[in-house]
């Protein structure tokens, strides 16, 4: 996939983050398993890579010495994160406390189905 593609996932991923509050994990793992035909390992251990700096780095090691690290994808999707990331916080902060939690709700029973059922 291009360096595009990815840094569009890491917006995507970081303005969800920043708006609903979850982890990057539970956007981009599946997202790298069903749109970019990443193995779980792989999608793993390409996020935790793309997350490192506050929270993966040990883990992320680990995955990177069995091979499950994609390190361009993971660059890529972390600078798209952080511009996502930014944003997303942005509006989160102007939408009612009810509608965000809804918007949270569905979100994560979609994916949760979506892993489930995929």
């Amino acid at each position: 996939m291009s360096n595009v593609a990815f840094l569009f996932l890491g917006v995507l991923a970081g303005g969800i983050s920043g708006l609903i509050g979850i982890g990057g994990g539970i956007i981009l793992v599946p997202v790298l398993i069903f749109v970019f035909a990443f193995t779980q390992q792989q999608a793993e251990g390409t996020t935790l890579a793309a997350m490192v700096p506050p929270i993966g780095a040990l883990a992320a090691w680990v995955y990177y010495k069995a091979g499950f690290v994609n390190v361009p994808a993971s660059l890529w999707i972390a600078a798209g994160f952080l511009v996502g990331g930014f944003f997303g916080a942005r509006l989160a902060t102007t939408l009612n406390p009810e509608v965000l939690r809804r918007v949270f709700g569905v979100f994560a029973l979609v994916i949760g189905a979506k892993m489930i059922w995929g």
